[in-house]
């Protein structure tokens, strides 16, 4: 009987000698955008200056004193610095009296209060063009809850509050799609809503074994027909009833991995592309902590929103170029 070779972690004993190592090849350039992404010079260009209050729309009422753009600033120096909403208000208000600008800072209260109405901005002019691969993958953050200390000195007054963040990047690294629901929620129930965030065809939908569900791949055909859609069968997946006549990809994939095995079908087909999306997850947890600071539910979708365009602009300074070495 010959023994089909496991998977990677499931290997007892593994010798690090035999693990593929990575070289960077423009390790100049990739460290230089690393000390920049720790650079804290700020300016307030022109064009945010010129759209800082907005426009008297003639409408009944008292018209809003800060446009989203500002709010947005504002909410980008929260995240970025780990704030509370009063040291944000102060910090803003440094930045612009030490850069000599006449604009009004919004105060703490404005803050919290157009935290859950402010449009965030899509970065649509860096979507990839043509089609993409989008690789979906979700994880959880912590709500407003005490410290590990607090809960084990003075007993857990409330359950844990989680919140799920779902995210679609594409096969460089880039987050494409963003969403937030609670912790109860099925990752399979947000793909279609991840799908609408994203403008181009996709040309490969990749997603672990919990996505392997027909609504799934249903949504993918409907948003770009064609498309391959790489998710691994179950462990007691059968064929559908129309595999001899017209197999389905989800046929094609069991029928591969009954005759290659399911480790050497993951390699093949593309399926650790999924570590792209992983990767984004530790990225947005080392930068902006594993919590979400706002309270309400719709503050809380674009505070997640803010971070993945702020983790893309981050990526834009510059990224390591790899190649695996033997």
């Amino acid at each position: 009987m010959v023994k089909r070779m496991t998977e990677p972690h499931k290997r007892p004993n593994r010798h690090p000698k035999y693990k593929t190592a990575y070289r960077v090849k423009n390790w100049a350039a990739y460290d230089k955008a690393l000390r920049d992404r720790g650079d804290i010079t700020l300016w307030i260009s022109q064009e945010a200056i010129d759209v800082w209050t907005p426009p008297q729309t003639g409408k009944r009422g008292a018209p809003p004193v800060y446009s989203d753009l500002a709010i947005e600033t504002a909410l980008t120096f929260r995240l970025l610095f780990r704030l509370p909403l009063r040291q944000t208000e102060g910090f803003l208000g440094s930045v612009l009296s030490l850069m000599d600008l006449m604009l009004p800072c919004p105060d703490h209260t404005t803050l919290w209060r157009r935290h859950a109405t402010v449009e965030v901005r899509r970065q649509i002019d860096r979507t990839p063009q043509g089609s993409v691969c989008v690789i979906v993958d979700s994880t959880g953050l912590k709500v407003c809850g005490q410290g590990e200390w607090h809960r084990q000195k003075h007993g857990e007054k409330k359950p844990k509050r989680w919140k799920k963040l779902h995210i679609g990047v594409d096969d460089q690294g880039q987050i494409v799609a963003s969403t937030v629901t609670e912790s109860n929620e099925q990752d399979p129930s947000q793909v279609p809503e991840l799908l609408t965030q994203i403008d181009g065809d996709i040309a490969r939908f990749v997603g672990d074994g919990i996505y392997d569900q027909e609504p799934v791949y249903a949504a993918v055909e409907n948003h770009s027909p064609g498309a391959r859609v790489i998710i691994p069968p179950r462990k007691d997946a059968v064929l559908s009833a129309t595999a001899s006549t017209a197999p389905t990809q989800r046929d094609q994939h069991l029928l591969e991995i009954e005759s290659e095995g399911r480790f050497a079908w993951k390699r093949t087909s593309g399926y650790y592309d999924q570590a792209y999306a992983e990767n984004a997850f530790s990225r947005f947890k080392r930068t902006f902590g594993d919590r979400l600071r706002a309270k309400r539910d719709e503050s809380q979708e674009r505070e997640a929103s803010l971070a993945c365009q702020l983790l893309n602009r981050m990526r834009e300074l510059g990224r390591p170029l790899a190649y695996p070495v033997s």
